[in-house]
């Protein structure tokens, strides 16, 4: 795979030395996680997506949750020991992350936020989660993205 192929999250993940695959797609704007696993045959159930919210102190935090599922806002609070979470508006998206909707990985981003990571991830060998950018998909050992993260498994779904 030649340089110009890595996104930000790769590189990460080669600085670490972290074994990973990545599957390409054709895609040319952004399109939801189930139509994207739906295109690169990942399972479902190992197809997260990755959120980004802002807490009631300011601070900004990663929230990676399956595809088919809806944040449990109060459950996130309480994971990132905030009063209140709230997504970060669409606009902001790329100022904050680096990334763009639909190509947000919870790897490489500009800055490391507190991350956060659906619990039922922690019972696959692998998942599926942005490369980061549209028609790109890293599948990585969860514990993988936790060492590599920092991250902290968490309940996050309604």
């Amino acid at each position: 795979m030649g340089k110009e192929t890595k996104t930000n999250a790769m590189r990460m993940l080669d600085r670490s030395k972290v074994a990973y695959e990545m599957i390409q797609y054709e895609c040319d704007a952004f399109i939801d996680g189930l139509h994207t696993a739906a295109l690169t045959g990942a399972p479902v159930a190992q197809s997260f997506k990755t959120l980004v919210m802002k807490g009631k102190s300011g601070a900004h935090y990663v929230f990676v949750i399956p595809i088919g599922e809806e944040v449990d806002l109060k459950a996130a609070a309480k994971a990132a020991g905030e009063k209140s979470v709230e997504m970060i508006p669409v606009k902001e998206i790329t100022a904050v992350t680096g990334y763009v909707r639909g190509g947000c990985s919870p790897l490489g981003m500009k800055k490391q936020f507190p991350t956060f990571v659906h619990e039922t991830a922690a019972s696959f060998d692998k998942i599926y989660i942005s490369g980061g950018r549209i028609g790109a998909t890293i599948v990585l050992s969860p514990a993988d993205l936790i060492k590599v993260t920092g991250a902290s498994y968490a309940a996050l779904t309604r």
